[in-house]
């Protein structure tokens, strides 16, 4: 008796299936839309050519309903149909199009009911576009040729700045380098929020070869702009804006503009900037403190460690004692090492953490001493160094990731097979 229920569910789908099928010929475009919604419920591949020819109906709203359709499918099928409505004219279709692409490589990324209101599709797009989207696939994930070149389209070329400026987010979450010639072209936009994505995706690719193509905007006059540019000129290293950034640092008036300019230049670290980080080191400004402190450190000046111990000493504020430890880890003081790993226990502070331990673990001497909290640490702690390993670990550390795979917490074991693929990857 238990099983009537299911039969029977499945005899309801397969006869919605039907109808579906037989309203797709329908000269009601209503009624072909809804039987596109329909398929899509299905869940069913089988479905994906009939719900692609509908990609070139001219009614607005099938099509829209059709690429909703082969999204919610998702299977790899799914990929072909959505690369060609990314050249739908109709802007909203292409950011349907291009949010479904992401959402194959990142599930999840597509949220339930996205085309509920179609209608009002235009002002949600606008709401999207107030967080700063830190997601990226995890390295080991390869990413078609064909959907990123279709992005890339879109980024440079889209119907709307909407939609070109959700592409360029997409291709930084998808890391497609093959993209940046597309991103690099967006950045002539005009338009704040295509230049403003574009470069962060730039920073999210890592591809140092882009970070003069960016320089031009570091003394734009839209603010975020600016300062995502400052950004990719210290994460990408180029050493071509430091004389910039330090004019910026002593001429502006714009207060997130000068912390932004001397955390850059606390990425480049030159004889020139050094007494600018020590001017810095016991600023009223915490993030400037912090900035400095990372500067020193960085600059590799053995000289600054006793300023270094002395301002961490009186420094109250955990950001910045973060920072200076971070610093006296990289002017050889290792002991400060377990300030940072105990702030991977903290969930406000091992964002802040984890990326001074990748950096840290380049050295390896400091990866050494990182094996032994992996294995035996807190919860927290092997998961975030695991991510440490897969970022900055080298060939030996593969062992020790393969260890944590067997944790008995599966979400350690989780974090370590995750991390396993990405160094492998990476080497």
């Amino acid at each position: 008796m238990r099983l009537l229920p299911a039969f029977l569910l499945v005899l309801a789908l397969v006869a919605v299936d039907a109808r579906a099928q037989q309203d797709l010929q329908s000269s009601d475009p209503g009624r072909r839309a809804k039987a596109a919604e329909q398929l899509g419920k299905t869940k069913d591949s089988q479905n994906i050519p009939q719900l692609a020819a509908l990609l070139k109906d001219s009614d607005r709203r099938v099509r829209a309903e059709a690429v909703a359709a082969i999204v919610a499918i998702g299977t790899q099928h799914s990929l072909e149909p959505l690369t060609q409505a990314v050249r739908d004219a109709e802007p909203d279709i292409q950011i349907l199009a291009v949010d479904g692409l992401v959402n194959f490589y990142s599930p999840g990324y597509v949220q339930s009911g996205w085309t509920a209101s179609l209608k009002r599709f235009s002002t949600n797009v606008k709401g999207r576009f107030t967080d700063t989207s830190t997601l990226a696939i995890d390295p080991y994930i390869q990413v078609s040729p064909e959907v990123v070149a279709a992005l890339g389209r879109v980024a440079s070329g889209g119907s709307s700045m909407d939609s070109r400026a959700l592409a360029c987010r997409a291709l930084g979450i998808l890391r497609g380098k093959a993209g940046l010639p597309q991103l690099l072209e967006a950045l002539r936009s005009k338009d704040d929020q295509v230049m403003l994505e574009s470069l962060r995706a730039i920073e999210k690719i890592g591809d140092r070869s882009a970070g003069p193509e960016t320089a031009f905007l570091l003394r734009d006059l839209n603010e975020p702009v600016q300062i995502a540019a400052i950004e990719v000129t210290g994460q990408l290293q180029n050493r071509q804006g430091v004389p910039v950034l330090q004019d910026i640092l002593k001429t502006g008036n714009r207060p997130k503009v000068r912390q932004a300019a001397l955390i850059a230049l606390a990425k480049l670290p030159e004889a020139s900037s050094r007494p600018v980080f020590n001017q810095y080191l016991n600023d009223r400004d915490k993030y400037l403190r912090a900035a400095a402190a990372e500067g020193l450190g960085r600059a590799g000046d053995k000289s600054d460690l006793d300023r270094v111990k002395k301002a961490f000493t009186a420094e109250r504020d955990e950001s910045p004692r973060l920072s200076m430890s971070f610093a006296l880890a990289k002017l050889g003081d290792h002991s400060s090492l377990s300030y940072l790993l105990d702030a991977l226990n903290s969930s406000f502070h091992r964002g802040e953490a984890r990326p001074f331990l990748e950096e840290l673990a380049r050295d390896p001497q400091v990866l050494a001493q990182l094996y032994g909290p992996l294995v035996k640490g807190s919860r927290d702690q092997k998961k975030n160094l695991a991510q440490v390993m897969a970022v900055s670990g080298t060939a030996a550390s593969a062992s020790y990731l393969e260890q944590l795979t067997r944790d008995p917490d599966p979400e350690v074991a989780q974090e370590a097979i995750r991390a396993y693929k990405s160094l492998k990857a990476r080497l």
